[in-house]
Order: structure tokens, then C-alpha cells, then sequence
């Protein structure tokens, strides 16, 4: 069983072990494969493992061997996985690894905006506060979070995990979400979008990229937020309008934001919302903890183990 890993290397850049996988088949690792040698390197393969490398149909239909593809993360639309379960090829994903990481970045993300750490430490180093006249100043507004509402946009494993959290902050929570289930925690109020948006003192988005998120956040999405509301962007970029949000932080409609994901990635350099006024963005790393990307390993492994064993598990095409 030839098995290759095209783009190993933001999973696993040097603390962790693939060594397990060298018992599963013939391994082949690439730390990362450029979009002209996907067909070279993956064309004799049985399995594939991809984080980030596109495996699309023309790409598919070039690779003869190809039995089963193994992805190294949730979100599975970097493969055309309508295709390839029609040539009856399944493709696994990692579900529910990252859950307490994506919670905890959402948290660092609204206390960076409601504190400022950042910015007061920064003034102290510059030594503002050895100069100051009084024992103790600030540079921005500082907000409580008790009492204040925060909106979920989507409430699976995810959304419930900041849910949580933010109910330990003494946050009222509100949810949308398209499927109600019968076991939603008493402290979640789910309401529809329009009550949501126009409630919410922060909204955080926890939705998969469908043709029906793609862009939900827009211009009129953005115009029903409080005036000073926060957003949060931890689930996919591609969901938002970039220019729109860029130009609600620039004009002071919305008080700040917090992503860790944008609609390109690595970003160009031309993208609005990195010079847009109060706007903090992480590379994609709510995922990237050691503990989470030892997990993914695990569940990775797992996933191709038994699909050697002909019982595949968290397939996503069946």
C-alpha cells in the first residue's frame, strides 16, 4: 500500500512522530507540494494524506491507484469529495479534534478586544507608565463581559464549547443556528438571525463554508450588528465579506475584530482587513496547538487503519 503525505509539515513541523504510519504501508512524506507536482508525487499512491493540498477532479483522474484519501482536517473542501465518491473512493476527515483550542483562541480573541493587553503592555514597555502622572491610565476603553451578549453563529461541538465559556464570563448567549437539537444547554437562547445580530454585543461565527455561508457576512449582515459590536472569525474566511468588514472597522460601525482565518491564505498583501483599524488576525492557528495537532496525528492514524481494515471511519462522502 504506497501511502503519501503531500503537505506534512504544518501539522507536524518537528515535535511530533509519523513514524507509527511507516507500519501502515509504504510512506512517502513531502512537508509541501507545490500545484505542479501533486499528479508527480501522488500518482503511484494508494492513499493520500492532505491538509491543505488541493485534490481536485482533474487531478483525481490522473491518479489510477487512488483507493482512499485521508485528510488532516476537518473541513474537507479542499478535495472534490462529490467526485470521488463517485468513483467510490472515500475521503476521511478528523472530527471534533481542535474543539477546546478553537473555544480557548475565541476567548483570547474577546479579551484582547474588550482589555487591550496587548496595547497597555506595549505603552508600558514604551514607558508611558514610567512617565504617567498617576499610578495607573488607559489607552482605549476597557469592557466588562459580564452582562454583555454574545452571538453564536452555529452551534455545534464548537459553538457550544464558547458557549461554555463565555457563560463562565457571565455573557448572556445567543444562537443561530439552522438545526435545533433537543439537548441545547438551558443558558443558550436560540433566536433567529435578524434577533441575533441585532442583540449581540459580539458575534462569533462557527458555521462550515456552504454555498449558503459563503459571504453571509456582508454588508446588509454587518448594518443589523450593534453599533461598537465585535466579530469574531474562527471558522472559515470565505464566509465574510472582506472589504465590507474591513470598511465597518475603518468607519467605526463595529468596534473591532478577531480572525484567524481569511478568505485566501496566506493572505496578499493587498487584503483590507489587514490595515483595517482594530483588527487582530492569527495565521490560521486555532487548530495548532501540540496537544490538538497530537490528537489530529492519532485520529489521522486511526482513520487509515481502518480503512485498511476495510471498516473506513469519519468518511464525509458516503
Amino acid at each position: 500500500m504506497n501511502i503519501v503525505m503531500l503537505d506534512a509539515y504544518t501539522t507536524n513541523p518537528g515535535d511530533l512522530s509519523w513514524d507509527n504510519f511507516e507500519k501502515l504501508g509504504n510512506l512517502t512524506i513531502y512537508d509541501r507540494t507545490p500545484a505542479d507536482k501533486i499528479i508527480e508525487r501522488a500518482k503511484d499512491a494508494d492513499i493520500i494524506i492532505t491538509n491543505k493540498t488541493p485534490i481536485t477532479k482533474e487531478i483525481i483522474d490522473c491518479l489510477p491507484n487512488l483507493k482512499f484519501i485521508a485528510l488532516m482536517s476537518t473541513g474537507y473542501n479542499i478535495v472534490d469529495y462529490v467526485y470521488l465518491k463517485e468513483k467510490g473512493i472515500p475521503v476521511s476527515n478528523i472530527p471534533s479534534y481542535s474543539t477546546d483550542a478553537v473555544a480557548q483562541l475565541v476567548m483570547s480573541f474577546i479579551l484582547e478586544l474588550a482589555m487591550n493587553v496587548g496595547m497597555h503592555s506595549e505603552s508600558v514597555k514604551n514607558g508611558d507608565w514610567s512617565d504617567c502622572a498617576d499610578f495607573c491610565y488607559w489607552k482605549a476603553p476597557l469592557t466588562e463581559l459580564s452582562g454583555k451578549t454574545l452571538g453564536i453563529f452555529g452551534l455545534g461541538k464548537i459553538g457550544r464549547a464558547v458557549a461554555e465559556r463565555a457563560k463562565a464570563f457571565g455573557m448572556n448567549i445567543v444562537a443561530y443556528t439552522p438545526r435545533i437539537h433537543d439537548d441545547e444547554p438551558d443558558y443558550i437562547k436560540t433566536v433567529s438571525l435578524d434577533k441575533m445580530l441585532k442583540v449581540s454585543d459580539i458575534i462569533s461565527m462557527h458555521c462550515p463554508l456552504t454555498p449558503e455561508t459563503e459571504g453571509v457576512v456582508n454588508k446588509d449582515f454587518i448594518s443589523e450588528m450593534k453599533d461598537g459590536a465585535y466579530f469574531i472569525n474562527t471558522s472559515r474566511g470565505a464566509v465574510v465579506d472582506e472589504h465590507a468588514l474591513a470598511e465597518a472597522l475603518n468607519s467605526g460601525k463595529l468596534g473591532g475584530a478577531g480572525l484567524d482565518v481569511l478568505s485566501t491564505e496566506p493572505p496578499k498583501k493587498d487584503n483590507p482587513l489587514l490595515a483595517a483599524k482594530n483588527c487582530f488576525i492569527t495565521p490560521h492557528i486555532a487548530w495548532a496547538s501540540f496537544e490538538t495537532r497530537k490528537r489530529l496525528v492519532s485520529i489521522l492514524y486511526n482513520n487509515i487503519q481502518a480503512f485498511i481494515d476495510g471498516k473506513p471511519q469519519n468518511v464525509i462522502n458516503k
